[in-house]
């Protein structure tokens, strides 16, 4: 399934890339928003895309080759930008772009397990060099501690039953793939959860994915050292697809322009049009920040 990038034409007004421009994106997956980019910066500009999936590094290394920029493709988590640009020798940034979601190919039978739409092995890492995966936080945290992740990270008011039925099951047999993970939580909440809306799996797997790949902290450190990543006058424009992540967004832009170093390019967030949702539903749930460093 070809991975369609979300708010394309938002993301470019709001991050302006100019000829010979400096882009990085940190989450460059399948290169949707980098190929444009690189488009708009011209043969004298660079772009940086890093991602933590080797897989998708592999992928798009392959396509980048016929960007007009000078591409530069890096395995590795984005809240390392700052090391990663002394490392490449690299200046700071005109604009940097993060897109939270999920991609289409992970989303497809991939062999770890983000989607519950097939039973595959319950791992859920982004990079496979990562120590945790999501079968050892299921099977070994303590109950108490298993519901505060499937709440904190998933908001899912129904943690507790469903820890209790994962930490019932388990002591019959391991829990090892996302489709006995996916049954148990099924059996767990009530026939008519959420009245239909969403899967009775969808925040329990996020709530694991986050905290297995440290999502939130990831977001939050490089938030937190954009001064080091981005000139002063560069821009920086940040996707979520969740509350969680859009709070943290929202929140550590309000600090900038509270702080005077930095100027909100929207008040409020932007959205998907009602065309974009239609030819691709999964893009209704997401929300763009976008800010410019002074």
């Amino acid at each position: 399934m070809t991975h369609i990038p979300v708010l394309l034409q938002e993301v470019v007004e709001a991050l302006e890339p100019k000829s010979g421009a400096f882009i990085i994106d940190g989450t460059v997956n399948g290169g949707g928003h980098a190929k444009v980019l690189a488009q708009k910066m011209g043969s004298k500009g660079t772009l940086l895309g890093i991602d933590w999936d080797p897989k998708a590094i592999a992928r798009v290394k392959e396509s980048g080759k016929r960007f007009p920029a000078r591409t530069i493709f890096e395995e590795g988590n984005y809240a390392n930008v700052p090391e990663l640009l002394k490392k490449l020798n690299l200046g700071k940034a005109d604009g940097l772009l993060l897109d939270l979601g999920l991609s289409s190919e992970q989303l497809t039978p991939t062999g770890r397990g983000f989607s519950f739409s097939t039973s595959e092995i319950l791992d859920m890492r982004y990079n496979p060099n990562e120590k945790v995966t999501a079968a050892q936080v299921v099977n070994g945290m303590p109950e108490k501690e298993l519901a505060n992740i499937i709440y904190q990270f998933g908001e899912e008011r129904l943690s507790r039953r469903i820890a209790k039925a994962i930490v019932k099951e388990r002591k019959h047999k391991r829990i090892l793939t996302t489709g006995e993970l996916a049954r148990i939580v099924g059996a767990a909440v009530s026939k008519n959860y959420e009245k239909g809306r969403i899967h009775h799996a969808t925040r329990t797997f996020q709530a694991l994915r986050i905290y297995v790949n440290r999502e939130l902290d990831n977001l939050s450190s490089l938030l937190t050292h954009l001064d080091q990543c981005v000139e002063k006058g560069g821009k920086v424009a940040v996707i979520s697809f969740h509350s969680l992540e859009d709070r943290i967004v929202k929140q550590k832009f309000q600090e900038l322009v509270k702080e005077g170093k930095g100027t909100l390019i929207a008040k409020k967030p932007l959205l998907p049009s009602r065309e974009e949702i239609s030819a691709n539903p999964r893009s209704r749930s997401a929300k763009l920040r976008a800010i410019q460093l002074i």
